[in-house]
């Protein structure tokens, strides 16, 4: 009943008490995840929209998170970050034993700031909400959990876990937390899957703003010579991680394909995080693309709009997973034709009316 409250309260925007309430005399929430924050990658951007959104409710938030990452000013909220012993300087996405490590660091954190807080709610996310729901619902204190994925599907990838006995246990695993979170929020891909695992469960979609601002005439041709990109080139971006969901290899296959029917074609793949990653790219595409594509390290969001305006076709290759890339919403609300794999996550908000879908 307490968390109903909470949540009318946070639905009406509106609402006569934002107004006249500091985030301090509405009351705190502390919102725990296992990644760096900030960086300009999926879930922290996913989370830095949810900060902004809480501020503007009149909330204060505690983070606890790992200890990379930028501190984002937003007000009301404070940054709790793990030690890090090991000096660790980045985490990759997914499974790794860093990101294990730094998870009990994470739970070491989350207990202290509940002995030392009494928060209105728990919003946590990824893995971080089984810490969550066992350490705050004994103090009566309610839980989100922010289900950026479906954690036995993530985790199926990994060696260790593919066998059918380690996936049976995940997945009851994951069931156990669906059932025992007050809350989930997902995108709209994962909802078909946790309305199969756990239909009792109280389930709400997100939906982030897609920022489209206009790109100046002269940034854009500072970039095109920047990227190198021929007169009269028909631009292909992608923009996202690197990790192996998101179906690079199979967007290499293609680009070769792609340049012999279409020779003006100019690919610019951008999200690389390490010069490794840039590299295994490169050679799956092979020498024949000759100097039509360019493969680019991570760019500050803020950088985006500009690539996207530059771009004459957007793609997104992903191959598996129920989560709906945030980076959609981008491609959307820039207007571009789109081209994405016909898979689940996809299909959450594009259609045919709205992309080319093919099979991967």
């Amino acid at each position: 009943m307490r968390f109903r409250r909470l949540e009318r309260r946070a639905l009406a925007a509106d609402h006569p008490v934002a107004a006249r309430e500091s985030p301090e005399e509405r009351g705190r929430i502390l919102l725990v995840t296992p990644q760096p924050f900030y960086e300009d990658r999926g879930t922290p951007i996913a989370l830095r929209y949810t900060l902004r959104a809480l501020s503007q409710l009149g909330y204060a938030v505690d983070v606890v998170c790992f200890p990379q990452g930028e501190a984002v000013p937003i007000p009301g909220v404070r940054y709790f970050r793990t030690a890090n012993p090991l000096a660790i300087r980045s985490v990759p996405i997914g499974l790794s034993a860093r990101k294990l490590f730094l998870d009990g660091l994470l739970t070491l954190r989350v207990r202290e700031r509940l002995r030392d807080e009494r928060y209105l709610c728990v919003h946590a996310v990824e893995e971080a909400a089984f810490v969550a729901v066992a350490m705050a619902r004994r103090r009566g204190i309610p839980v989100v959990y922010d289900m950026a994925s479906s954690l036995p599907e993530q985790l199926a990838g990994q060696l260790g876990f593919r066998s059918r006995p380690v996936q049976a246990l995940c997945r009851r695993l994951e069931r156990w937390l669906l059932e025992a979170a007050d809350t989930i929020v997902c995108s709209a891909g994962l909802s078909e899957h946790v309305r199969h695992v756990a239909p009792e469960a109280r389930l709400q979609c997100w939906r982030f703003p897609a920022e489209a601002p206009a790109a100046e005439a002269s940034a854009l041709e500072a970039l095109r010579r920047e990227l190198c990109v021929p007169d009269g080139s028909r631009v292909v971006l992608y923009s996202g991680s690197f990790a192996e969901y998101q179906g690079l290899p199979v967007l290499a296959e293609a680009i070769p394909r792609v340049l012999v029917r279409t020779p003006r074609a100019f690919f610019v793949l951008v999200g690389a995080a390490a010069d490794e990653d840039r590299r295994r790219l490169e050679a799956a595409i092979g020498a024949e693309a000759g100097g039509r594509v360019r493969v680019l390290a991570r760019v500050p969001r803020a950088r985006i709009p500009h690539f996207l305006a530059l771009a004459d076709v957007l793609v997104s290759p992903r191959t598996e997973g129920r989560n709906l890339p945030l980076k959609i919403f981008d491609y959307m609300a820039s207007g571009k034709p789109i081209v994405a794999t016909d898979i689940a996550a996809h299909r959450a908000v594009l259609d045919a009316e709205r992309a080319v879908l093919t099979a991967p």
